[in-house]
């Protein structure tokens, strides 16, 4: 007589959604994607990008969510995310991280789409370019070629605007001021599979162009704050592994959260 093993459910896939050390279980809501992911049978969990202590190989997938220190530490953490990608599959994955935290791209983008004019500048093309840009746009706005959440922007009317003495150092790029950012806000769309699929207003705060309540802005109501409570999520640890399985069972890895601007 033989005997048949009927195989388990298959495992479920395995997320590590990166974000940093200010933010150890994500940004507002970040429990909501979690629920949502277990939802649709995902085990996932943040993880701090540069803790020693993760396991990155034990994921399935890493995708890189709220690292908002990443303009920061720019060749520290693109170094992790292609010692990441040596070890398991990254969302996006390290060249386009490369090629999107350098904000020239939006020179070669506006070849192909409609897009805010930029011009790109150095230490040795600040004052001639900026002379055309004022010339040419009014007001201006400059800011580092690498930076995120409003940090080092500056708004100029002339190439000699005292108000450049705050500039970081080079390289920088230089826009128009698109004047309904301060009063209309701007409106950013998700799109998948070339579908959009999600559309969110981002509301100006304080009459400033792109100022977080981390740089000095008042803290204004979240327009993602949900009205119900979410059930409780069950995030699988990305730290501990079993001998025999490789996995163990999913345990919380809440922490203390506080709030950080982009």
């Amino acid at each position: 007589m033989t005997s048949s093993v009927h195989p388990g459910p298959p495992p479920r896939p395995r997320v590590l959604l990166a974000t940093f050390q200010l933010v150890p279980d994500g940004e507002d809501g970040g429990d909501l994607l979690l629920t949502a992911l277990a939802e649709r049978g995902i085990d996932a969990a943040w993880a701090v990008w540069d803790d020693p202590e993760v396991d990155w190989s034990a994921a399935d997938l890493v995708a890189v969510r709220s690292t908002w220190d990443y303009h920061r530490r720019l060749p520290e953490f693109l170094a992790w995310a292609r010692r990441t990608a040596s070890l398991t599959r990254v969302l996006n994955g390290p060249d386009v991280f490369t090629w999107n935290a350098d904000k020239s791209y939006l020179v070669r983008l506006g070849e192909l789409v409609p897009t805010v004019p930029t011009r790109t500048l150095g230490d040795a093309t600040l004052l001639p370019v900026l002379r055309e840009a004022t010339a040419a746009w009014g007001t201006v706005v400059v800011k580092p070629a690498t930076g995120a959440g409003g940090a080092g922007v500056v708004l100029a009317d002339a190439a000699d605007d005292p108000r450049l003495a705050g500039l970081g150092p080079a390289p920088w790029v230089v826009q128009p001021l698109v004047t309904s950012v301060r009063t209309e806000g701007e409106v950013s769309v998700f799109v998948l599979a070339g579908v959009p699929v999600l559309q969110v207003a981002k509301v100006p705060s304080g009459g400033e162009i792109r100022v977080h309540e981390h740089f000095g802005a008042p803290r204004g109501p979240s327009r993602s704050t949900p009205t119900w409570p979410p059930p409780p999520a069950r995030p699988w640890s990305p730290r501990t592994r079993s001998a025999a399985s490789g996995w163990t069972t999913p345990v919380s890895t809440s922490c203390a959260t506080t709030t950080a601007g982009r």
